[in-house]
């Protein structure tokens, strides 16, 4: 139970986390900050927080756990702010995307007390943002990374992980430096590859005349890209050398299946297409394993 918790960004994330510790009688108040007054109004009209918060010492004022779910390139500001009201005993989380970028920002900001901030990335999302957006259910069976510091105390690691478990979460560790590998491969490089696809196509003359044709496997392949544009510029940038890496590969196997193409190599198509069409499938029963796992209490 956490008597006070404060989130800096109420929206589709920050609003969530607050929602479903609400639901499981978690948290006592919820304090919010945030950029705009017009969103924090909306937060508490939609019973997201308790109070909204102009500064950071008032948001810090009692609270126990301090939530950062804003996006990535706000975090070292949030930080700075957050450091001089940082009181022994409190400890500070962040939802971002990207990992290293925000530990670097995180011992910038904090300095001596970098040991109270624990990183965290719950891996869940809808491409709608917002306080509207947001939902008590979102993280129900979702992974919860943390990626924690040599600083931190076991006992702060747990108590984040505790908040993300009441959210429904399930957890998961990795070092910054794996978990920024692995999500530029399967995160950050297919938000990129829909925005580009996206973006090429209403950018043509008759785009038009092409939305109206495009159904559900155009849905499909670019629902990630109705994210917001915000959030994924600063997760591309701060990420930008693994990304980069991941979409060179992607090039260079694209460069490949075009030149099969170009030579009218069907059986080599079918290959790539056999292929991937068997990876999917394992890893959809895998998933589907595991979720039939945690319905029945498992691990």
């Amino acid at each position: 139970m956490f008597n006070k918790i404060a989130i800096f960004g109420v929206g589709l994330i920050g609003g969530s986390f607050s929602l479903a510790l609400k639901s499981a009688g978690a948290v006592g108040q919820v304090a919010g900050v945030g950029r705009s007054p017009e969103v924090l109004a909306r937060a508490k009209a939609l019973g997201i927080v308790d109070r909204t918060c102009a500064n950071a010492a008032e948001a810090l004022e009692d609270a126990d756990l301090v939530l950062i779910a804003a996006p990535v390139a706000q975090t070292g500001a949030i930080l700075s702010s957050i450091a001089p009201h940082l009181r022994p005993g409190v400890v500070v989380t962040d939802a971002g995307s990207t990992k290293s970028d925000v530990v670097a920002a995180a011992r910038a900001a904090l300095g001596s007390k970098i040991g109270q901030f624990v990183p965290g990335h719950p891996i869940a999302g809808r491409e709608q943002n917002g306080p509207e957006a947001a939902i008590a259910d979102l993280y129900a069976g979702k992974k919860a990374v943390l990626t924690p510091l040599p600083e931190n105390f076991p006992i702060d690691v747990e108590r984040v992980a505790g908040a993300w478990r009441r959210c429904g979460a399930i957890i998961h560790q990795l070092s910054a430096e794996d978990h920024d590998r692995v999500f530029a491969a399967v995160s950050h490089l297919p938000h990129l590859l829909a925005y580009a696809l996206v973006d090429d196509i209403a950018r043509k003359p008759h785009a038009d005349l092409l939305f109206q044709y495009a159904a559900s496997g155009f849905r499909d392949f670019t629902r990630i890209a109705g994210s917001s544009p915000e959030m994924w510029r600063d997760i591309s940038l701060a990420n930008r050398p693994a990304l980069l890496s991941e979409l060179d590969a992607y090039i260079a196997r694209l460069g490949e299946v075009r030149e099969r193409l170009a030579a009218a190599d069907g059986a080599a198509l079918e290959t790539v297409y056999a292929n991937a069409q068997r990876a999917r499938q394992g890893w959809i029963r895998t998933i589907e394993a595991a979720e039939q796992q945690n319905r029945q209490g498992g691990d």
